[in-house]
Order: structure tokens, then sequence, then C-alpha cells
């Protein structure tokens, strides 16, 4: 893309148009084509970067910011490391609300990017005063001069992938899209990018993908909100315990839960079959799109889009890193790798 050739303002031209590649050992099983939209060569190394410079630039032209302003947020991470890059490029001020589930890379990046970083517990109910949610909300209406963000319930997150992501996978495929596989954690992506594609052929597919411990398979499957289906999981943005209004549940056709575990170890498998360093929901996506092929939802002549959320360097200290993994018990049920570091004394 010649955009990328050019000299640009900032680090805020390179957000957007990121290249989609074709997956060829991970999928060589599997019935029909199989394409990665990577959002993780993002200049911030995640798909979040569209919306925090959509949504800023909107309360920009809406006159809600003014430099010295103040932006607050919950995030998993990636959200807030967008927001972060986008505060210091326009001259504003940064403060996150930051699930305790995040890595420590992701809150380490972040207090790097000179946000103010206040870490919350991540398995409480959204109402507890401890959560991230009502801790922004807090910091908001002590702070003067300050926007929040509030990502789960602002339509400017679906718009955000409407202008962009779904627009570029069209053109990208050819309008040859027959399946769309994504994350659903606030809903924008996934709902943003159906919204466009349904719009060009409303025959496209769209599978999303959710959690063990999340309740939106089931509300989807049912319209129940079911508080049992709440536990503690490991997956960073990736399913919620509360309905989010920037999910557009009618544009998705289908629901798909996976495990920890198993996103785990699909993430590592990207990486050692494609050579795509992709994160954490990256690999669940892709187990998702695994147990949708097992259950005959693709045949020869689908083309299918995996949204892949975000950039492996997100999780070292997690999915990529072995220590963790051992105490997850997640190398418990296979043959460990052997080793392939050896130190020379």
């Amino acid at each position: 893309m010649k955009r990328h050739l050019s000299i640009h303002q900032n680090i805020l031209g390179l957000i957007g148009e990121t290249p989609m590649i074709k997956l060829n050992k991970i999928t060589s099983d599997l019935d029909g084509e199989f394409i990665v939209k990577f959002e993780g060569y993002n200049p911030g190394h995640s798909t979040k970067d569209r919306i925090a410079l959509f949504i800023i630039e909107e309360a920009e032209k809406q006159g809600l910011l003014k430099p010295g302003d103040t932006i607050i947020e919950t995030t998993s991470g990636n959200t807030g490391f967008s927001l972060a890059m986008v505060s210091i490029t326009k001259g504003y001020k940064c403060v996150l609300a930051v699930s305790s589930k995040s890595s420590n890379d992701k809150i380490d990046m972040l207090k790097a990017m000179g946000a103010k970083v206040y870490v919350c517990p991540a398995h409480v109910s959204a109402d507890d005063p401890r959560s991230y949610y009502q801790v922004a909300k807090k910091l908001h209406s002590e702070t003067a001069n300050s926007v929040y963000i509030n990502q789960y319930f602002n339509q400017l997150n679906i718009d955000a992938h409407y202008e962009s992501t779904g627009p570029e996978i069209w053109k990208q495929t050819k309008g040859e899209i027959t399946h769309l596989v994504a994350a659903s954690g606030t809903g924008g992506t996934i709902s943003g990018t159906a919204k466009y594609l349904k719009e060009q052929n409303p025959n496209i597919k769209i599978m999303g993908v959710d959690a063990f411990g999340s309740i939106l398979k089931k509300f989807h499957e049912t319209g129940e909100f079911d508080a049992n289906e709440i536990y503690p999981y490991r997956i960073e943005g990736l399913g919620k315990n509360l309905i989010p209004t920037a999910t557009d549940f009618d544009l998705i056709d289908t629901f798909e839960k996976v495990s920890d575990e198993d996103s785990a170890h699909r993430a590592r498998e990207i990486v050692l079959t494609e050579g795509i360093f992709a994160g954490y929901t990256s690999g669940a996506v892709m187990q998702a799109t695994m147990q949708y092929a097992a259950s005959g939802a693709f045949d020869k002549n689908s083309k299918v889009v995996l949204i892949f959320p975000d950039h492996g360097s997100r999780y070292m200290s997690k999915v990529y890193s072995d220590d963790w993994m051992r105490e997850q018990g997640f190398f418990d049920a296979i043959k460990q790798e052997q080793e392939t570091i050896e130190f020379i004394k």
C-alpha cells in the first residue's frame, strides 16, 4: 500500500490499512481459504488504534476536547495504549483504569507511554466500585475537563470499524469474503465490520468468538443475561460479564466459545507454523475457526477472514512465557516441547 511509503506528519498517519495474510500450514487440513486481517500491524500494535483515533477526533469536532484536557478510559490494555499514543501526539493527558488480568507487559507499556494507570481487580462484578468500569466513572466525575471514552457503550466504537475495517476487508478480498471470524469483547470490531460487510453482501456469515466464563454467547442465543455463566478466565480483550451496547447482536450469526488453554496453545502454534507473532486473543480466534471448521461451517469455496486483533509482544509474560504456561497447568495435557535455549558456562 503506497500510503506507507509516504512521510507522515506523525505516527497517527500509520493507523489502518493493515495487511491481509493467507494462512497456509495451520489450515492445510481445512476446507476453504483462510486469510488473516493482521491488526498487530497498526503502530500501536492492535485494532484499538482505530477507535482511539476515531473517537478522539470526533470529540474534537464536537468541541469536547482541547489541548491539556484529560482522556479517561477502562481497558484491558490495548485500548489504553492506543489512547495514550493518540494523547501524546495531540497534547492530552491520559488516565486509565486497567483490569488486573492485563499482562505486566501491557501495564508497563501504558506507563511508558505516559498514562496514569489504576489497576483494578478483574474478578469482581461490573457494578462493584472496585471494577475498572466504576473506577473510570469515578475518575471522570472527579477530573475537570475530562472526556470518558466509554468504549463498551459508545456507538463510535462501531462506527470506527464501519468506516475503516469493513471497507478494507471488502476491498482486499475483492468482495469475495464468505465468512468473518472475529472476537467479541466490547463488540465494536465485529459489529462495525459486520455492518459494512452485510450491506455489501447479506449472505456473509459473521462468526463471533466468546470465552468460557463470559455471557455473550448465551445472551446472543437466548436474550438472557445468565450470571451463572460468569467465572474467571484468562484471555484478555474477549468476552464480557456485562452486555455492551457497542455489540450489535443482530449482525452476528453465531458464537463459538473457546477455552483459555486451547487459545494459548493455538497462539503459539500460529507463530511456529505461519511466522505471525499474534496475541492471545488471536489464538482464540484461530481456535474458534478450527472449532467452526470441525462443525462443518466451511466448504472448499469458503473464503474466511480472521481478524487477529493484536501483536504477540503484548503477551511475553503470558502465553509466550513457558513459566506462565506451566503455572496455569497448560503444559500438562501435551508433551512439553524441548527447550530451545542452552546456556553456555
